[in-house]
């Protein structure tokens, strides 16, 4: 009787462990789904395209071609807006719609069946992401985008309200162990044209809250809507970051070794000075004599 009682206690714990388990897996991973917005082959391990998008064709201002033409980003843009957000103008602009407000009024399973081509034949990534992938996508799209605008001022580049000190205390904690104290230690670039998480965080403001939220694609950062952050969090983070070392070179003046122009011809202005004083000096004499002259 006994071990018929442990038998079945033992079946209801495994089999809830399954239930919850498989909840979990179909209710899909709002990071992943992030990660796989931004880079899809490199969260999936699967080779990238090679040929552009079906969808690419029909746009001419964006002059990109191969695997950049399958990230979603480079439609839909870093802040989920297309032509309505950053992506409106500039090199990246395609004339695509952004992602945000149809997200706000479908369901993961309509979501998912957009990117299945449901709506749009030409629209089809079931053959290149599997039905779990899919899902993580589209639950990101219903439960990850925020709307950027409250929190970037989009013509400055500058969060809007920030506490850059509460943002030091989370850098310090969670992100300096790899980008450094003064986020140089990786270089998003090459040594000619370095990138850190200063420069990236002051060029690209959209693109830095996206990748603190959810990390990046095929690595170990952490996404911090795992670690219980809040969208202003990010925000804190990325205005301590845009005070970090972005790697530009230092302007050199010509003749002066890098001294202020002032510095560095310093002898000749001080030249140029004691002449036009001992000129004044010389006027101011000769009117003297000329009074008083008889």
């Amino acid at each position: 009787m006994k071990r018929s009682v442990a038998l079945a206690l033992t079946l209801i714990m495994v089999g809830s462990t399954l239930v919850v388990g498989s909840a979990a897996a179909e209710a899909g991973s709002v990071s992943r789904g992030g990660r796989l917005y931004d880079k899809w082959w490199k969260e999936t391990g699967a080779d990238a395209p090679t040929t552009d998008h079906l969808l690419w064709p029909t746009q001419s201002t964006n002059t990109r071609s191969g695997d950049d033409t399958w990230r979603c980003k480079e439609c839909h843009g870093w802040d989920y807006l297309g032509k309505d957000g950053a992506y409106g103008s500039g090199s990246h602009f395609t004339g695509f719609p952004g992602v945000y407000d149809a997200a706000q009024t479908k369901s993961v399973e309509e979501l998912a069946a957009a990117l299945k081509g449901a709506t749009n034949p030409d629209h089809d990534f079931s053959s290149v992401l599997d039905d779990a992938a899919i899902n993580d996508l589209a639950t990101f799209l219903k439960e990850g985008l925020v709307d950027a605008r409250p929190y970037i001022d989009y013509d400055t580049k500058a969060p809007i309200s920030a506490d850059v000190s509460h943002g030091t205390q989370l850098y310090d904690t969670v992100c300096a162990a790899c980008h450094g104290a003064d986020g140089t230690v990786i270089n998003f670039g090459d040594e000619e044209e370095p990138e850190y998480v200063g420069t990236l965080a002051n060029d690209n403001p959209q693109e830095t809250l996206h990748k603190e939220r959810f990390g990046h694609p095929g690595s170990a950062m952490p996404a911090t809507v795992d670690l219980g952050w809040s969208v202003q969090d990010a925000v804190d983070v990325m205005a301590y970051a845009q005070t970090l070392p972005t790697g530009e070179a230092p302007v050199i003046l010509p003749e002066t070794g890098g001294e202020p122009l002032l510095l560095g011809y310093q002898p000749l202005l001080l030249a140029g000075l004691a002449l036009v004083a001992l000129g004044l000096s010389l006027l101011g004499f000769q009117r003297v004599v000329r009074r008083v002259r008889p």
